[in-house]
């Protein structure tokens, strides 16, 4: 296996990730975004409002993108393993 190749998978597993985890970072930031803009405007500083929303949110996420998410990882996985057999040996 060639330092080439390695980085190759490191950079593809880089990317995967973000692809991955993409969709809930951004829902936790428009979420984010909205409960700031409400409590600027209401003068709300309630500490648990502005983590109580973003957990549901990323919950809800969870179950809406899940599926994809699971299968963009065991793709990943299946071309992981599936390499494998070529390097090793």
């Amino acid at each position: 296996m060639t330092s080439d190749t390695v980085i190759s998978i490191a950079e593809r597993g880089i990317y995967m990730v973000l692809i991955i985890c993409g969709p809930l970072l951004l829902v936790a930031l428009v979420v984010g975004l909205i409960v700031s803009i409400f409590q600027a405007t209401t003068q709300i500083q309630e500490q648990t409002l502005a983590f109580v929303p973003k957990i549901v949110a990323v919950l809800l996420g969870i179950v809406f993108f899940g599926p994809w998410m699971l299968s963009h990882m065991l793709s990943y996985t299946n071309e992981i393993f599936s390499n494998l057999t070529r390097f090793v040996g």
